[in-house]
């Protein structure tokens, strides 16, 4: 036994020096904490952690080096729940508590494209008829049904129509993506849809310059280069994504593509890295500059204003705030003359992307683009210590890029395959063939361009840069339409990815030999996904759509509406079948031969008398009277209000039910009515 204590204290000494790359692990799994709790906190708890933290830092001060750091993680911990907290009540705003249908007005101020394929706008300023200011949601997001009258919807401009609205709703099924809490962090108070036109009210007053110089370059690009490269080009260069075609979505996204079109660490690296090496030669070229100004900080922070200027013009969401933190930390490297690419400035990035917006630990951009960039440090700097030959020098470039791509690739398959329920067989073929021309041709082209555009002599770098997105567009609607090009998976239990996640952490931060035990989680993840199981039936949150699982899949209780809802129960089931398909599938006893029956309209609530032979019984309409002593059970949109989606497994006394609030449990972004 003292033996072993003595190697423990050993290894963890050895850890001395390296510990700041787990900052950023403690305060995540402090955040992920704060999100899994079934309650919310009180002034009480949050006062008691602060303590309990602060008492955690001072113990450190008086334990023995090697256990030290511990005391300083569990307080890391703790402030991660601290900062969460604080950030979902910083967040709040008013949510609609009922279902509304009458005149909207509002200011606009974001503009893209439904699922649907339909143009949605986000409006603020808004006012509802007959609903106080303190009860009207701060945002509202309504998809645009009908034709624009008047005048397109433009940053800025003050518009109304006669809308449909409802709160966000819930998980679509338990455990399931949770849009209540993502439109709570996104000041979302209501979304909906209209039918008629929207009516121009009041011009942009201007106030909004950013969002509408990017509105308007993005209409200038798509204008000078038409086509799906045209609006391919408009995404990259200011994130508006609104002219992409469903079609094209989808074969970038089935081939692994999808990454190019969001503006990620790969577009502003590559910037960034293009402006840093451009003026860099430039101002190397010039003697009296180079011989007296620090030429390399320069570039450097001169590239670093390109990045922000980039960051503002492409909307400034999560994800290229991510982007350009981790640009940033790598660019203020260079200009102090420090390592730029290490693992500690990936973990300064991270830390600031926590601090700044916990939410977004749970979304597969921040969880993706992290994996990759931790295993892309790790593996080259394992590389680049090693005395081995590194093979000829023209040969290096094509090993680096085989290298990158194969361990992004396989740091993110398994977190996109959880996410997206999806995995590209020849992701690893599509990217070999297409990054390589986002950093040669593409992003060159674009910063060309954008000098250019003040001339009006812009469509020569728009000319290159379709260039190379028309083989990029090629490649993936190629690698999409081959065989066996899109795998499923069966989503995972809750537990599989923080394994996951934290086993290749350790694999990857870790000092000596110890680090292979963090396979062992890895591995342990991995057989708990392979025993994953679906609920046997599911009931959507409105009572709209039933979901009985069969042997040859799911079977739908209806071909139409709920699509949105039908898409994920099926790609959480790891099915590849349409709703059309799945419908045909119905009726379908669930497992122990229990008849289930769902009822559609306000015609068949009124008329129920009995349960038909049914053992449950489900309505999308609230009966007038509640059905008392039938022999079945009964679930309407009534009951459903309270408990979210239904989740049924089989067991010996028949099927046990799983709501979603019992998952989620008492939260803010789902009790909060104002």
């Amino acid at each position: 036994m003292p033996r072993t204590l003595g190697y423990l204290h050993a290894a963890l000494l050895i850890q001395r020096g390296h510990l700041f790359a787990w900052v950023p692990i403690c305060l995540g799994v402090g955040i992920g904490l704060y999100f899994v709790l079934k309650f919310e906190p009180g002034a009480l708890i949050f006062v008691a952690i602060a303590m309990t933290c602060a008492a955690f830092f001072a113990l450190s001060r008086l334990l023995d080096e090697a256990i030290s750091p511990l005391a300083v993680g569990l307080a890391l911990v703790l402030m991660g729940v601290m900062i969460a907290g604080l950030r979902a009540h910083q967040v709040e705003e008013p949510v609609l508590g009922w279902r509304y249908y009458g005149p909207v007005e509002g200011r606009v101020v974001g503009i893209d494209r439904s699922a649907s394929d339909k143009v949605r706008v986000t409006l603020d300023r808004v006012v509802l008829r007959d609903v106080a200011p303190a009860r009207t949601p701060t945002r509202v997001r309504l998809s645009l049904h009908s034709a624009i009258k008047g005048s397109d919807p433009v940053p800025g401009l003050g518009v109304m129509t006669t809308a449909h609205l409802a709160p966000p709703s819930g998980p679509v099924e338990p455990g399931g993506f949770d849009f209540q809490r993502h439109a709570w962090f996104l000041g979302l108070g209501a979304v909906g849809y209209t039918r008629v036109p929207l009516l121009a009210l009041a011009r942009p007053e201007g106030d909004q310059p950013l969002f509408a110089a990017r509105m308007a370059l993005s209409a200038r690009v798509q204008a000078v280069l038409p086509g799906e490269a045209g609006a391919f080009a408009a995404a990259i260069m200011t994130g508006d994504r609104a002219g992409m075609g469903q079609d094209t979505l989808t074969a970038l996204r089935v081939s692994n593509l999808a990454h190019l079109l969001a503006i990620s660490g790969l577009h502003m690296g590559l910037l960034a890295g293009f402006v840093f090496a451009a003026l860099r030669i430039a101002l190397a070229a010039i003697p009296w500059v180079a011989l007296r100004a620090p030429v390399k900080p320069l570039s450097a922070g001169m590239a670093l204003v390109v990045a922000v200027g980039y960051l503002a013009l492409s909307g400034g969401n999560v994800a290229t705030e991510r982007a350009f933190v981790m640009a940033a930390v790598v660019l203020v490297a260079v200009m102090l003359n420090r390592r730029a690419l290490s693992l500690r400035a990936v973990a300064l990035a991270a830390i600031i992307v926590l601090v700044l917006h916990p939410e977004a630990l749970l979304g597969p951009g921040f969880q993706m683009s992290f994996a990759a960039t931790t295993a892309l440090v790790a593996v080259f700097g394992w590389i680049n210590t090693r005395e081995t030959s590194k093979g000829p020098r023209w040969l290096r470039p094509v090993l680096a890029v085989v290298i990158s791509s194969t361990v992004a690739g396989l740091a993110t398959a398994p977190i996109a395959a959880a996410h997206f329920n999806q995995f590209a067989h020849y992701g690893l073929i599509a990217n070999l063939l297409s990054v390589p021309l986002m950093g040669v041709v593409v992003m060159p082209a674009a910063v060309l361009s954008a000098c250019l555009l003040p001339l009006g002599l812009e469509g020569v770098g728009l000319w290159i840069m379709g260039l190379g997105l028309n083989w990029i567009l090629g490649v993936a609607h190629l690698v999409s339409n081959l065989d066996g090009a899109r795998g499923t998976v069966v989503s995972p239990g809750p537990e599989v990815l923080p394994l996951l996640v934290l086993g290749g952490l350790f694999v990857a931060l870790w000092q000596g030999r110890a680090r292979a035990l963090g396979v062992v989680p890895m591995v342990l993840a991995l057989v708990l996904w392979s025993q994953s199981m679906r609920p046997d039936v599911l009931i959507s949150d409105s009572g709209s759509l039933v979901g009985v699982m069969t042997t040859n899949g799911r079977a739908l209780s209806t071909g139409r509406g709920a699509g949105f809802i039908a898409r994920n129960w099926l790609e959480n089931d790891g099915d590849a079948a349409e709703q059309m398909q799945a419908a045909e599938r119905w009726p379908a006893p669930a497992p122990g031969g229990v008849a289930i029956t769902a009822l559609r309209g306000k015609r068949a609530a009124e008329a129920l008398a009995g349960c038909g032979g049914a053992d449950w019984l489900v309505l999308n309409t609230a009966p007038t009277t509640a059905p008392e002593g039938l022999p079945c059970e009964v679930v309407h949109p009534g009951t459903l209000r309270r408990t979210g989606a239904l989740a049924l497994y089989s067991s010996e006394k028949g099927l046990r039910a799983v709501s979603a609030r019992q998952v989620t449990g008492e939260r803010l972004w789902n009790t909060r009515r104002r």
